[in-house]
């Protein structure tokens, strides 16, 4: 009997031994927190502008940081900036874009207000050389989890005049001068 003992034992090691092997080499199942944490856009003209731009986008406690710069703007010039559903600036006035992001059916209105799209940002105001710098948080959004208020790969878009946060459904804020896709970095 315990010769049988002695066998177990020993085997018991020895598959504890291979299982700690397999797991030290087995790749680490990856967490929400893994992806994406990090994303960028390149913002091309559309409708016959000149803007362009680059902004970052980050994940943080309270929502999605966006910080960049838009140029090619009108001198001291405001417009409105909002995420929009399809991450597809193909089309020359960025229309394949849609409509603003909007996972949870609000009206449009102010970002950061109880009925507002996912989308809505606060408008960009450009500098006398027509730079706008950009340091939004962008609240109700997140980035890279897969869930439904997801951005990535979603685009983000510059207008050509102020976002008034009333008029329906997007708050009348011109053409679509600028589209970037939200991509991973």
């Amino acid at each position: 009997m315990a010769r049988v003992n002695a066998f177990f034992a020993v085997a018991s090691i020895a598959l504890l031994a291979a299982c700690a092997t397999a797991r030290q080499q087995a790749p680490a199942v990856p967490t929400s927190s893994d992806y994406a944490a990090r994303a960028h856009a390149t913002l091309q003209s559309a409708s016959g502008s000149d803007v362009a731009g680059t902004l970052s986008f980050v994940n943080t406690g309270e929502g999605v940081r966006i910080t960049g710069r838009i140029t090619g703007l009108e001198p001291d010039s405001t417009h409105g900036f909002h995420i929009h559903e399809n991450g597809d600036c193909g089309a020359p006035d960025a229309s394949s874009a849609g409509g603003h992001f909007n996972p949870t059916h609000q009206p449009h209105g102010h970002a950061g207000q109880a009925a507002s799209h996912a989308g809505d940002l606060p408008n960009q105001q450009a500098n006398a050389d027509g730079v706008a710098t950009v340091d939004v948080l962008a609240h109700g959004v997140e980035l890279g989890t897969g869930g439904s208020t997801d951005i990535l790969d979603r685009a983000i878009i510059v207008h050509a005049k102020p976002d008034d946060y009333t008029s329906q459904p997007s708050g009348d804020a011109g053409s679509r001068i600028a589209c970037g896709v939200i991509t991973r970095d």
